[in-house]
């Protein structure tokens, strides 16, 4: 079991919906402190929230915020980015790069740089935020993304387990931010994502399915390639036609 009780929580992306979520969240669990990082933070109105400018995928930044947030116990990867195009074929290379560069280069490096911390501190957690898109490649590029920062999380988790670490890994479908505002269909609330996120944490879960599409994806993974992406059947069809 962890407790959030007296921990001190770094959340990349604060500012976002689900960020903002994580932060009241921690604090109302008892965090000590906050820090709620951006790469330009806005000020807060309880002085536990130390606001902190990060630019995730800035190495130089990246340094600083470690060495200015030195005792982070709980580190919570949530800033993230979409591509302008869903299309694997139509992005154009500098968008496909960037978005490898914020959705998984960026996490993971800020994982490896709190990771001395983590290793340091008694009842440390990691959270990375996955989505259904890195077990469905719904989203092209962004899922691409996804999918490479879900392996690493899983790398990660058995690096850090011997060392006292819980990695938290997260998938959940569309969830009601700004960043979902393209898209039809039922979204999950910022706060009701966070709540089963910090329950897993609490309860000591490797993996925190947080929808019901999330979960029927999982369970499709063990089935035929078909069964997934039913387009395949069509074209086949059409294929053959």
């Amino acid at each position: 079991m962890t407790s959030l009780h007296n921990a001190v929580v770094l959340v990349t992306g604060a500012n976002g919906g689900i960020g903002s979520s994580f932060v009241r969240a921690a604090l109302a669990r008892g965090a000590a402190r906050v820090y709620a990082t951006a790469r330009s933070p806005r000020a807060w109105d309880d002085e536990r929230v130390v606001p902190l400018t990060l630019d995730v995928t800035d190495p130089a930044s990246v340094a600083a915020a470690v060495e200015a947030a030195p005792d982070v116990t709980v580190l919570v990867n949530n800033a993230g980015g979409l591509p302008q195009t869903a299309s694997i074929l139509e992005v154009d290379e500098a968008d496909l790069r960037q978005t490898m560069e914020i959705n998984f280069f960026a996490p993971l490096l800020v994982a490896r740089a709190f990771a001395p911390a983590l290793r340091a501190a008694d009842g440390a957690v990691l959270v990375d935020m996955h989505s259904v898109a890195s077990w469905l490649a719904s989203g092209g590029p962004y899922s691409a993304s996804k999918a490479a920062l879900w392996s690493a999380t899983n790398s990660l988790r058995v690096e850090l387990a011997p060392h006292g670490v819980l990695v938290t890994g997260v998938h959940v479908g569309y969830v009601d931010t700004a960043m979902a505002a393209h898209a039809d269909g039922p979204k999950m609330a910022p706060d009701d994502l966070v709540t089963a996120v910090l329950d897993g944490v609490e309860a000591g879960a490797h993996e925190v399915v947080a929808d019901e599409l999330s979960a029927a994806v999982k369970a499709g993974l063990s089935g035929p390639v078909e069964a997934l992406y039913p387009e395949l059947v069509h074209a086949d069809d059409h294929a053959g036609a």
